[in-house]
């Protein structure tokens, strides 16, 4: 299968997860993706401990697929080879606070007078309008700050925050959306577009139903745990050799799920025969469930519930969840290799077309690695002109 984007060239100037994440899928898919970094480099390269290939596993999470070059843009003369790369780039992703994009001259105005069909991609924290809009914002800050991490955790126990930064990545989601639909409406007239995505505009779309049902009711969610307020049973539960999770979505499933346990008496009981009776019972159904897993293993209860197509999995530590048949069949799990042939294992692309993966072209790359090359390959700059660059302190 040959690579859809093939042909289309990003500049990634964005820094940390949402950004280049977007940037990182764009390369997934052919893309010529070139990471415009300062001297000093994104500062994800620093944050936690070192991979093997040398980089951070918060940078090798997001920028596989990209080359590297450096750019001083406090200098004007990085700033007019900026200029000169835009113009031959199909995309431009940038995460700089809007003063300061305005200042360095990589706002979408200034780009789009040298490429006027340039398709232009702004990650921000909260928004493009509003009080805050020049504001930073964070994966964490806007867990908070958007209501999610009030509904998360356990009722009167300190806030949690997710595992996992899902705003920052499903923001890079929608970036990518974003940026394939403002090429595909390219394609049909020819102008380009200001794509704007930000964590805020994430979160909030992210509240889903919760969302809804305050706009419409005025129902205030409360943590729940492992749990889900309209549904019983759905979460957590102890078995003899670890936790699982399970659920009944609707009272057909509920009566299969009393069997899998081998309890239909359960299923007929007039406490618990609908979704509202085990929700106005919830506190003797639960405890009743608890007991009754608490006497099997894992893997007994797991097999027995899948049997009766009842919802169940396993709670997976990374080991489990990475090295699991099904995860691997999808191509879940990918390897990149370095210029030195070392290969970097990475997670895959969530989306496929025709169940074909496209196989990673090249592993995260070092500081600056491709600055040469990319000079001269986009600008046809000799050696003479970027050592020169050099000297004058913009590269």
């Amino acid at each position: 299968m040959s690579a859809l984007l093939d042909g289309i060239t990003v500049l990634d100037l964005s820094r940390v997860l949402a950004g280049p994440y977007c940037a990182q899928l764009l390369a997934d898919q052919g893309a010529s993706v070139v990471k415009v970094e300062s001297p000093e480099g994104d500062e994800c390269r620093a944050w936690g401990s070192p991979a093997p290939n040398g980089l951070s596993h918060n940078f090798n999470s997001v920028n596989r697929g990209k080359r590297s070059i450096t750019l001083n843009l406090k200098s004007e003369p990085a700033r007019g080879v900026l200029r000169r790369l835009a113009g031959q780039a199909d995309v431009v992703i940038q995460s700089f606070l809007p003063d300061t994009a305005r200042r360095l001259g990589v706002d979408y105005d200034s780009l789009r007078a040298v490429r006027p069909d340039l398709v232009f991609c702004s990650v921000s924290g909260f928004g493009s309008r509003g009080p805050l809009a020049g504001k930073p914002g964070y994966d964490l800050t806007m867990q908070a700050f958007s209501g999610i991490m009030s509904l998360t955790g356990h009722e009167g126990q300190p806030p949690v925050r997710s595992g996992v930064s899902f705003i920052d990545m499903t923001t890079g989601l929608n970036a990518y959306a974003g940026v394939t639909t403002a090429l595909l409406a390219r394609e049909r007239t020819g102008r380009g577009a200001h794509v704007q995505v930000s964590l805020l505009e994430t979160a909030i779309a992210l509240l889903g139903y919760h969302g809804v049902a305050w706009l419409q009711q005025g129902i205030m969610p409360r943590p729940q745990g492992s749990g889900i307020a309209h549904l019983v049973p759905y979460q957590a539960f102890r078995c003899a050799d670890g936790w699982l999770l399970a659920g009944a979505t609707n009272d057909a499933a509920w009566r299969r799920f009393a069997q899998g346990l081998g309890r239909p008496d359960l299923a007929d009981d007039p406490r618990f025969a609908t979704n509202q009776g085990r929700l106005d019972h919830r506190g003797e159904l639960v405890p009743l469930l608890e007991g009754i897993f608490a006497s099997g293993t894992v893997a007994g209860w797991v097999e027995r519930l899948q049997d009766r197509q009842v919802a169940v999995a396993p709670l997976h530590d990374l080991e489990q969840a990475l090295g699991h048949p099904q995860v691997l069949a999808n191509d879940m799990v990918v390897t990149a290799l370095t210029p030195a042939g070392q290969a970097v294992p990475l997670l895959g692309c969530p989306f496929k077309f025709a169940g074909e993966a496209m196989p990673p072209r090249r592993a995260p790359p070092p500081l600056g690695a491709d600055t040469a090359d990319v000079l001269a390959g986009m600008l046809g700059l000799d050696a003479a002109e970027i050592e020169a660059l050099r000297q004058a302190g913009a590269l």
